[in-house]
């Protein structure tokens, strides 16, 4: 399973929101679309939709932006990427209105394939934002008010502290 960009970037905007939740200022569009190169009017959509999910507070004018409505213990990842993606069809035979496979009553790869899709939305119904934070000592999740953010947040794959990484230098590691 391959998620969409908008997907990508709604999560994104979580955490970015997540791990800067304890500061004065709220969050601007404008500084995450630096933070992660990407487009603002972009960006200003997916917060949009976000805020209209009730999972994003946000303030107009000089001084505004937008903050988490909700913890981010609340917020279960599953339930964000069922509402952020649009097709969940894997494969053609998923949609009986568009399929043409020949083999559809003899294969079993749709079952199994099902059962994959299945088993990729449960591990992320089991993780929330909260989860996803690395708390100051280094550990994720559990909650610590102060949060580091430029490691919880990373530059993005095309920024100029990437560009400088050295191929074949190694990759972060994942739980």
């Amino acid at each position: 399973m391959r998620l969409t960009q908008w997907t990508d970037y709604t999560l994104r905007v979580l955490m970015y929101c997540a791990a800067t939740q304890g500061r004065a200022q709220p969050v601007t569009i404008t500084e995450v679309a630096e933070g992660y190169g990407i487009s603002r009017s972009h960006l200003m959509k997916i917060v949009q939709q976000l805020a209209a999910q009730g999972l994003l507070e946000t303030t107009r004018g000089r001084g505004g932006g937008m903050r988490l409505m909700v913890p981010a213990s609340s917020i279960n990842i599953g339930a964000v990427v069922r509402a952020t993606e649009t097709d969940f069809n894997l494969v053609e035979c998923f949609d009986p209105a568009t399929n043409q496979c020949r083999l559809n009553n003899h294969c079993r790869l749709k079952g199994a394939l099902w059962r994959a899709m299945q088993a990729f939305l449960a591990v992320l119904d089991g993780v929330t934002l909260e989860d996803l934070m690395v708390t100051s000592s280094g550990a994720s999740g559990a909650g610590s008010a102060a949060r580091t953010v430029l490691p919880t947040v990373a530059l993005p794959r095309n920024s100029a502290l990437a560009r400088r990484r050295k191929p074949g230098a190694a990759e972060p590691e994942f739980e």
